[in-house]
């Protein structure tokens, strides 16, 4: 099993290699930037398609659309660029709209995009899916299991590491950035120098329009709903703020000048594409079979509709030739590889939460590859379960996109206004006020052209879907309330209130050896239970995953005169399991005729949900370590206030047997008593 992980994986890297997974620009930028880079394959024809609905004589207004598209663009990238600037550390929206508008405010875009990047993973795998399937009809067949596929390809692709990932990735992205230049620029060179006539291979055809005379309201209506559907070009732009800490050093210099060159080439395609498609009579219809005619008849239900990209390409190079080819390999790629952007944006914003304790501590760890394992699968799992539920259908899925992301791009932009106010209250210096003036004006233009955008969004694509992408961020904020609730609960109830001597109790004589993660109750519970062993000898063992936190640990186990010496043991690989097992084997080959007994302080919850947020570490090793001869393990519980449901339950199903509780040095002990005595420190006090 080790073996085969090694294989897809590689091998594990120590800690201490970290920085040597940090990202150069070259790197980061297909790393961060292939979402909003490859909307630029999909967002022009969503223009397109719901202008159709209102027949030819509507797409003029595309003109406008793509300039108001490519201002708000150009507005939120800068924009980011002073957010990363002020707000180096990461979490981007998440981090800025807490610091200014406190957690909730902060839970809310944290939600909000935690669900754009579970849909930037659906929805842009589903688009490669249905672009590759005009070419293979076994794809167009199995579109819901290829997608699953890409999914898991995908994942074991981020699990290898941030910088062997955008490797991997950045000769398809900057592919596709060249191939769409280079239509873009030899179009251009066409059509101004030449003189070139450019027809697109629907230029021809017309389209039965759904609704006829549209004017007033109705119109407007449209307009909107178009501008809405062509904001998907903005996804995935917050995607660098949030991931800062994967920069090389200056950070927030390096993603900036990112953002900058992501925004400028974004914007760049996009406008092309569109001008290049409005020049070459590119024809869209929502319903192609019914509503696009060819030589006056309806398509029919064989006809497949080409995307914009692949209709200029072919007005542009010709259908069939070798640039043609290479423009519409590299855009079918790049909409798979969209999807990492949220691969590399979902894990770092979780790990994030997960130590502002709003998921689950697991989130916060990185695997053996220094990638945010968990985070990862994570998010493979919740999109994976988007795409079986809407089938893989990119109509359907794209309606629930951009919600999330104008959400937290009005906060942050708000938040950045309330950051410089702060900012101006202590500065006195004349040129820096001047500068921080123009920075709160700009932020200012972004938040209002956002919240603007925001309601259009909602307006015109609730009934279309979004609701349900609003409907997943409160399901988001509840659990990651719910979560924080529960670890300051808990905390609480393990505050160190009483005197150490009401927490021990008197063992027998071993070895022992006590596993520590931190000061509070349960700890000093089990050294008072390993302190009156009479062992020919003691000692508390820590392992330093995180060295600060180990660090401070060592500092506050001084502070309180602690009389069990600590032992801190090297974590390079940020495993506790290895490192723990090597300490008790060789202190049980010091002493082979002893035992060893291994004290485990545990939580005793009384819900399967809380399972999940306690104890899984301690759960590993005791496994490990049950196979280690001349080692016994023995798990000090403490019971946390929930567990009494468990009592009460466990004494209406059986009233003899309920479980006997040793809590804070009180309870009783059931008829089976013997049979738990692993799990019980010993007398009662």
């Amino acid at each position: 099993m080790e073996g085969t992980k090694r294989l897809l994986l590689g091998r594990a890297l120590r800690s201490d290699a970290l920085g040597e997974t940090l990202l150069r620009k070259r790197v980061a930028l297909p790393v961060f930037a292939s979402d909003p880079l490859s909307s630029v394959a999909y967002a022009p024809g969503e223009v397109l398609l719901i202008l159709s609905i209102a027949g030819l004589s509507a797409y003029h207004n595309s003109v406008w659309i793509t300039v108001a598209v490519v201002v708000l663009m150009l507005t939120v990238v800068a924009s980011y660029r002073q957010t990363v600037q002020a707000y180096p550390n990461g979490g981007g929206a998440y981090e800025v709209v807490s610091s200014n508008f406190g957690r909730r405010a902060g839970l809310t875009v944290g939600g909000a995009l935690l669900v754009d990047y579970v849909l930037t993973v659906a929805v842009s795998v589903s688009a490669g899916v249905d672009n590759l399937g005009s070419a293979a009809h076994f794809v167009e067949r199995n579109e819901v299991l290829c997608a699953l596929a890409v999914i898991a390809v995908l994942m074991l692709m981020n699990l290898r590491g941030v910088k062997e990932s955008g490797t991997l990735f950045a000769i398809p992205t900057y592919a596709f950035v060249v191939g769409v230049l280079g239509t873009v620029a030899w179009g251009g060179f066409r059509a101004l120098v030449l003189d070139d006539t450019m027809r697109a291979p629907t230029a021809d055809y017309d389209i039965v329009p759904e609704q006829t005379d549209l004017a007033g309201f109705a119109m407007a209506f449209l307009l909107l709903r178009a501008f809405s559907s062509g904001c998907a070009a903005l996804t995935g732009v917050e995607a660098i703020s949030n991931g800062v800490p994967a920069f090389r050093q200056p950070k927030g210099r390096n993603a900036a000048s990112t953002l900058a060159l992501m925004g400028g080439v974004a914007a760049t395609m996009f406008l092309g594409v569109m001008t290049l498609a409005l020049h070459t009579d590119v024809r869209l219809a929502e319903d192609p079979a019914r509503d696009l005619l060819i030589g006056g008849e309806p398509a029919g239900s064989g006809y497949h509709q080409d995307p914009v990209i692949a209709q200029v390409g072919a007005a542009v190079f010709g259908s069939g030739s070798v640039a043609f080819v290479f423009l519409t390999t590299a855009t079918a790629l790049i909409l798979f590889l969209a999807a990492n952007t949220a691969y590399n944006g979902f894990p770092v914003l979780g790990s994030i939460l997960a130590q502002d304790r709003y998921l689950p501590r697991q989130l916060h760890t990185r695997g053996d590859r220094l990638a945010f394992s968990n985070g990862i699968v994570f998010l493979t799992f919740l999109a994976a379960l988007l795409v079986v539920a809407f089938q893989a259908d990119v109509n359907r899925l794209i309606q629930l996109y951009i919600v999330g992301v104008f959400v937290s791009f009005t906060f942050s932009q708000s938040g950045m206004v309330r950051h410089w106010n702060r900012v101006l209250g202590q500065e006195r210096d004349p040129a820096a006020r001047r500068r921080v003036h123009r920075a709160r004006a700009l932020n200012g233009f972004g938040a209002a052209l956002c919240v603007l955008v925001l309601v259009i969004v909602l307006v015109t694509k609730f009934s279309h879907g979004a609701w349900v992408s609003i409907v997943g961020m409160a399901v988001f904020y509840a659990v990651m309330t719910g979560i924080r609730s529960h670890y300051d609960r808990v905390a609480e109830e393990l505050a160190l209130d009483v005197p150490e001597e009401e927490l021990g109790v008197r063992p027998s004589q071993v070895h022992a050896v006590v596993l520590v993660s931190k000061i509070h109750k349960p700890t000093l519970r089990a050294l008072s239970y390993a302190k009156l062993l009479r062992s020919d000898s003691l000692v508390a063992v820590t392992i330093a995953v995180d060295p600060v936190a180990a660090a401070e640990l060592k500092a506050e186990w001084r502070h309180r005169h602690l009389d069990v010496p600590l032992k801190v043991l090297d974590a390079p690989y940020r495993e506790i399991t290895q490192p723990f097992i090597r300490f008790v084997k060789k202190l049980r080959k010091a002493h082979p005729h002893d035992v060893v007994s291994v004290i485990i302080p545990e939580y005793v919850v009384g819900h399967w949900y809380e399972a999940i947020l306690h104890n899984q570490s301690a759960l590993r090793l005791k496994a490990r370590l049950l196979l280690t001869p001349g080692v016994t393990v023995t798990s000090v519980p403490w019971q946390l206030d929930s567990a009494e449901a468990a009592r009460e339950r466990a004494r209406r199903r059986h009233p003899l047997d309920a479980p006997g509780a040793v809590r804070r040095g009180a309870g009783h002990r059931g008829r089976n008593g013997d049979r738990h005595r692993e799990q019980r420190p010993g007398p009662r006090p």
